[in-house]
């Protein structure tokens, strides 16, 4: 069997997204920044599983991050059929509250990763019968977001990159796919330092296993675009129809630091 990609992979979304796919024989390459954790999640994936998981550990806010992990996998031989581009987290507060070189290492994470990862990965995915790549977005990417000013740029970024990329391979065998999740039960809250909204997040967030369901099943029926939740869903057809000046002020209001 083929391996499966996964950045962001040793918890949450990433973490129930390798659960999907080793249910499904595939081959595991797990990628994230704890050791620990990662070697934690590759244990339980092949006891449960019994498919190859390999990890690296890696800080992809590097620039340098995602040349090594193609090396990585070159290296290894890896015949790599999935490619998820998952890892990703915010920056949250005023523009100028926050230093420069915290909004540069989130854009690295969320937007410049996954398009070298793309890149460097797509000429193994065309060795494959058929291949898929899953890029994670945000509900985020549907309107500008006051205090996630960034955050909210690089998922529109990585939504529109998709969509462009699945259109030039629309003849070919790789098929590329978006993930749009609203609020997720995960430690996305904490890790951004959004306090002031977690008590929504844990009411209205969905569960990793629910969301990685959606994205699994939709990337391989070779949907452009998944919005798991029907109020996610509904949310985001809002945002095409109500004028965006509302829409933001809306957004600018839920998320106020």
């Amino acid at each position: 069997m083929t391996y499966a990609l996964i950045t962001g992979a040793s918890k949450g979304i990433g973490l129930s997204m390798a659960h999907q796919l080793a249910a499904r024989k595939y081959n595991l390459l797990l990628i994230a920044r704890s050791e620990e954790e990662l070697s934690a999640a590759a244990a339980s994936l092949t006891a449960k599983w019994q498919v190859k998981v390999f990890w690296l550990a890696i800080d992809l806010s590097k620039p340098e991050a995602a040349a090594t992990i193609a090396d990585w996998c070159k290296e290894g031989q890896y015949p790599i059929s999935v490619l998820i581009n998952n890892a990703g987290y915010a920056v949250w507060g005023n523009f100028t509250d926050r230093p420069l070189t915290e909004h540069q290492q989130m854009i690295q994470v969320n937007a410049e990763a996954p398009v070298a990862l793309c890149h460097y990965l797509l000429p193994v995915l065309r060795q494959q019968k058929q291949a898929y790549i899953l890029n994670v977005a945000s509900t985020a990417a549907y309107q500008a977001v006051a205090t996630l000013s960034l955050y909210a740029a690089t998922k529109s970024f990585m939504l529109l990159f998709s969509r462009g990329l699945r259109q030039e391979l629309k003849d070919s065998n790789v098929s590329v796919s978006c993930l749009c999740p609203g609020p997720v039960k995960t430690n996305f809250i904490d890790r951004a330092g959004m306090q002031a909204i977690k008590e929504t997040a844990d009411k209205y967030g969905m569960m990793p296993d629910d969301v990685a369901e959606t994205a699994i099943k939709g990337m391989f029926n070779r949907k452009a675009e998944m919005i798991p939740g029907m109020t996610n869903a509904a949310t985001a057809l809002l945002t095409r129809i109500v004028p965006k000046s509302i829409v933001e002020k809306i957004a600018a209001g839920l998320y106020k630091k």
